[in-house]
C-alpha cells in the first residue's frame, strides 16, 4: 500500500503502483470525470502516472489554475499533429508553452500563409473532437533514433543528443501521432476544449543561433473556456487600438529613428507630458524631505567595479575610450545604467552623524543600458531613459518607518493616474548574494512586517505575494504591480534594501557612541522609467489623458473668420491663466476641425463664431462626447482651470 496526504491534511492508503486516476475513481466517480492531471509534491505530473509512496497528492480538475499550462501544452501538440497532417514531410521542432498561450516551430519548404492557420485551427477542432488518449512512454535512445531517422525528423535526432544520458527518454501519443516531449500532458485530446485560437507565424530561427536553419513558428493561445479566450481577443483588440506608438504618431508625441536606436526623440508634445509627469513628482518628492541631486552620467570603470556593477552588469553597460591618439589620460568609462553609485558619492562627502538620518537623495537620472534590438518596444523597453531614482540613508532603527512611508507615496501616486488594483510583492533572499544571513533576516522581518500592514491597511485595495529566492543579489525588495484599464499587469515601482553599496565604497555615519557604522540604504523608484510610465499612461487612458496631463488641453476653432479676434482673445486669456492652448483659425469647415483635433485627441474644444463674439461666449466639445454645452467665457475658463490643476494640488 501507498500512503498519500492531500491539501485538507487528509492521509489515505491505496494499493501500490496506484495513479492519479486510480485515486481519483477511488474517491468519487465524479472526480473521476473532472480530473485532469495530479500535482505530487507541488510538481505537475501526468494523471497516468504513478503516486510514490508517502507524497502529498492534489487532483486538478480542468478548471484549476494550473491545469492551463497543460491545456495549452497538449494543444501546442494538437497543432503539430494538425500540421503534419495537412503538410506531410513538414518536420516539428520545439513546441512550449509561453505566456497567454503556446508555439511550436516547423520547418517547411513553403511558407505558412494566413489560411493555412485557417485550415489548421479547423483541424486542431477535428483531432480534439476524436477524443483519442494522451498516453507516455519511456524508450530507449536507440529506438527514439531510429524511429525519428526513419520519419526524416533531424531536429528531434539532435534533440535527443542534448537530453542527459540519466534522463529518461519520454514519448507521448495521442492516437497514431507521437512526439519526444518531457510533458506533463493531460488524459485526452478532448480535454482541451475548443477555446484556442491560431494568433501568427513568425521566423525563429532553430535554437535561437542565426547560423541555424530558419524556421516557421506558429503562435497560439488557448484557455480553458470560451468566455476567457474571448475577453483575451477584446484585450489584444484593445492593447492594438490603445497602442501608444501608434497613439505617439497620431498626438505628435515622439518618434524613434535608425541613428538612435532605442532612444527617443521627443517632439514638443510629448516633452510637454514628460515634464508635466516630472513636476508632478518633484512636488510630491519636495513635501516628502527629499533633496533633488544629479550624478555624472559618465563614470570611471573603477568606480563600477568597486560597486560591483561591473561584474554583474558589463555586458549590459555601454563604454567609451579617451584613448585617442592626442589624449595622453587613456581611461575607460561606463555610461551610468543606475543612479545608486553616484549618490553614494554625494552622501559621502562630508561627516554624517546620526541625527541627520535619514536623508533621502532624489534625481530623474538619464542612464543607459544596452537592450538587444529585437527586445526594443517603442517607449516600453529602451536603451536610453530617465529613471525616477531615490535611495534613504538611515538606521536600521528607521527602515520600517522609511519603507511604509515609501509605500505611502507609491500607492497614492499610482491613484492619482487611476490605478486602481495594486499587487505588492516581497522577494525574499536569492542564492546567490552578499551580506551576511543575520543583515538578510532582520531586512526580511522588517519588510515582511511592512507587508502584513500594508494589506491591512489597504482596505482590500492592494493583495501582497511573496516571491521566495526572487531579491536582488544585495537585498530584498518589493516590487509594485498595477493593473491597467484593459487588465494588463505592469510592474513599476520597487522598493529594495542594499546591505552593499555602503560597505563597497566605505560609506559610514557617526552613532551617538562615537563609532562610525555603514548606513542602510533603500533604493526607490515609483514609476521606475519615465519613458515606460507614460507609455503605460498613454495606453492606459488611450490617449484620453485627464486635463491637467493633456499635452493640448484645449484648442479654440472658428467656424467663420468674423470670430478670428474673438479667438484670438480668448487664446491669450487662458494661456496667461496657465492652460496650454492652441487657436485653429485655418479656412476650414469645422467638422473638418473637430475630427482633425478629435484623432490628436484634445481634450476640450472651444468653438466660436460670430454670435459667441457678440455674447462672449463659447461652444464646448468634450473629447468622445457628441455633445455641445455653451456658457460664458469667464464661467468656462474658470472651470477649465480648476479641471486643469494636477492632482497633488488640489484641496
Amino acid at each position: 500500500m501507498i500512503h498519500l496526504t492531500f491539501p485538507d491534511g487528509a492521509r489515505r492508503e491505496f494499493p501500490d503502483g496506484s495513479t492519479g486516476a486510480d485515486v481519483a475513481a477511488a474517491i468519487s466517480k465524479s472526480l473521476a470525470k473532472r480530473a485532469y492531471a495530479t500535482k505530487v509534491d507541488g510538481r505537475l505530473t501526468d494523471l497516468s502516472a504513478a503516486i510514490p509512496d508517502g507524497s502529498t497528492l492534489e487532483i486538478l480538475t480542468r478548471d484549476a489554475t494550473e491545469a492551463l499550462e497543460l491545456i495549452r501544452h497538449d494543444a501546442a501538440h494538437v497543432m503539430a499533429e494538425a500540421v503534419q497532417e495537412l503538410y506531410p514531410g513538414t518536420q516539428v521542432t520545439i513546441g512550449p508553452v509561453i505566456e497567454n498561450g503556446f508555439y511550436y516551430d516547423f520547418d517547411r519548404a513553403e511558407p505558412f500563409r494566413p489560411e493555412d492557420l485557417v485550415a489548421i485551427e479547423a483541424k486542431m477542432r477535428e483531432i480534439v473532437a476524436r477524443n483519442r488518449p494522451i498516453t507516455c512512454e519511456t524508450w530507449s535512445r536507440e529506438d527514439a533514433k531510429a524511429f525519428f531517422a526513419g520519419k526524416g525528423e533531424t531536429y528531434k535526432l539532435e534533440l535527443i543528443d542534448a537530453i542527459r544520458s540519466d534522463e529518461p527518454l519520454r514519448i507521448y501519443k495521442q492516437g497514431e501521432w507521437l512526439d519526444l516531449c518531457r510533458g506533463p500532458h493531460g488524459a485526452s485530446t478532448g480535454g482541451i476544449g475548443t477555446a484556442f485560437k491560431l494568433m501568427s507565424v513568425a521566423g525563429a530561427y532553430w535554437r535561437g543561433d542565426s547560423n541555424n536553419p530558419m524556421l516557421q513558428r506558429i503562435y497560439g493561445t488557448a484557455w480553458a473556456t470560451q468566455a476567457e479566450l474571448d475577453l483575451y481577443l477584446h484585450q489584444l483588440a484593445e492593447a492594438e487600438r490603445r497602442d501608444h506608438r501608434r497613439l505617439g504618431r497620431e498626438m505628435d508625441l515622439f518618434h524613434f529613428q535608425e541613428e538612435g536606436p532605442g532612444v527617443v526623440f521627443w517632439h514638443p508634445h510629448g516633452w510637454t507630458m514628460f515634464q508635466q509627469l516630472i513636476a508632478y513628482m518633484r512636488r510630491r518628492l519636495g513635501r516628502l524631505g527629499y533633496q533633488e541631486v544629479n550624478a555624472p552620467q559618465l563614470l570611471d570603470t573603477s568606480l563600477w567595479e568597486t560597486s560591483g556593477h561591473w561584474g554583474w552588469y558589463r555586458d549590459a553597460m555601454f563604454q567609451a575610450s579617451s584613448a585617442g591618439p592626442d589624449i595622453e589620460d587613456k581611461r575607460v568609462f561606463a555610461l551610468k545604467p543606475m543612479n545608486c553609485p553616484g549618490h553614494v558619492q554625494i552622501y559621502k562627502q562630508g561627516v554624517k552623524s546620526y541625527r541627520d538620518l535619514p536623508i533621502r537623495y532624489a534625481e530623474f537620472g538619464a542612464v543607459h543600458r544596452y537592450e538587444p534590438s529585437g527586445a526594443l518596444h517603442g517607449l516600453m523597453r529602451v536603451r536610453g531613459f530617465t529613471q525616477d531614482d531615490a535611495h534613504i540613508f538611515c538606521t536600521d532603527a528607521q527602515m520600517e518607518a522609511e519603507c511604509l512611508a515609501i509605500n505611502d507615496l507609491i500607492l497614492s501616486t499610482y491613484a492619482d493616474f487611476g490605478f486602481e488594483e495594486i499587487v505588492v510583492k516581497l522577494s525574499t533572499r536569492p542564492e546567490k548574494r552578499v551580506g551576511s544571513d543575520a543583515l538578510w533576516d532582520r531586512a526580511e522581518a522588517v519588510m515582511t512586517d511592512v507587508l502584513g500592514r500594508i494589506e491591512r491597511e489597504s482596505g482590500g485595495r492592494v493583495r501582497t505575494a511573496v516571491n521566495p529566492g526572487e531579491g536582488a543579489f544585495y537585498g530584498p525588495k518589493f516590487e509594485y504591480v498595477l493593473r491597467d484599464a484593459i487588465g494588463r499587469d505592469w510592474q513599476c515601482g520597487t522598493t529594495q534594501v542594499d546591505f552593499n553599496l555602503p560597505e563597497r565604497f566605505d560609506a559610514s555615519y557617526v552613532e551617538a557612541s562615537g563609532d562610525r557604522r555603514p548606513p542602510v540604504m533603500i533604493h526607490r523608484a515609483i514609476c521606475g522609467s519615465m519613458e515606460r510610465f507614460l507609455g503605460i499612461l498613454i495606453e492606459h487612458f488611450a490617449g484620453h489623458f485627464p486635463l491637467w496631463l493633456a499635452p493640448v488641453q484645449v484648442v479654440v476653432a472658428t467656424i467663420t473668420s468674423d470670430a478670428d479676434p474673438y479667438a484670438e482673445e480668448i487664446v491669450r486669456l487662458a494661456r496667461n491663466a496657465g492652460l496650454r492652448v492652441e487657436g485653429d483659425l485655418r479656412n476650414e469647415k469645422i467638422n473638418y476641425k473637430v475630427r482633425e483635433h478629435s484623432v490628436a485627441k484634445v481634450p476640450v474644444m472651444l468653438v466660436v463664431g460670430r454670435r459667441e463674439a457678440e455674447e462672449r461666449t463659447v461652444s464646448i466639445r468634450r473629447l468622445g462626447s457628441r455633445d455641445q454645452t455653451s456658457g460664458t467665457l469667464d464661467e468656462t475658463l474658470a472651470a477649465l482651470l480648476g479641471e486643469a490643476t494636477p492632482p497633488d494640488l488640489r484641496g
